[in-house]
């Protein structure tokens, strides 16, 4: 069983990492490269393009695989195998799942409620992309160092 949970969630984590990753290293910078209108119509739409059964099955599935790894890594307790399944599991579940919930969400909420060629939308922009962006980096690293601490688990 742990041996399929640690595959599962290797999967999910890398894909959400990937996913992230992307936003950390180039759909951020072209949308800050626009006009601020533009980009924040932009990332409104992908706000609301993302809330799709797909990307929010992999994203929440993955979650609960992380919270089923932090009690399935105690039985029985391996030495490092177990280790390395529980720090998949936390890291997914708070530095990619948690930061989503409690960093990113709020900041697109607010972003989602302004009209994008507004001044008050203007002047949210250029903070939005730099504490967004910081997150996402947050999120991007811990979804793939569970995936790493996952395929770890596997060759031990």
């Amino acid at each position: 069983m742990q041996t399929i949970l640690a595959l599962v969630l290797c999967i999910g984590a890398g894909t959400v990492g990937g996913v992230f990753f992307a936003f950390s290293t180039f759909i951020m910078r072209a949308l800050a490269q626009l006009h601020h209108a533009r980009g924040i119509a932009a990332m409104q739409r992908i706000n609301v393009a993302v809330l799709n059964p797909l990307f929010l099955g992999v994203f929440m599935g993955t979650a609960l695989l992380s919270a089923v790894c932090l009690i399935v890594a105690f039985f029985p307790w391996a030495g490092s195998g177990s280790a390395l399944l529980l720090t998949a599991g936390i890291l997914y579940l708070v530095g990619s799942f948690l930061v989503t919930i409690l960093r990113n969400v709020p900041m697109n909420e607010r972003l989602g409620h302004l009209d994008a060629g507004s001044s008050q939308a203007d002047e949210y922009w250029p903070a939005y992309v730099r504490g967004w962006t910081r997150w996402n980096h947050v999120r991007t690293g811990a979804s793939l160092l569970s995936a790493v601490c996952s395929a770890a688990f596997l060759a031990v």
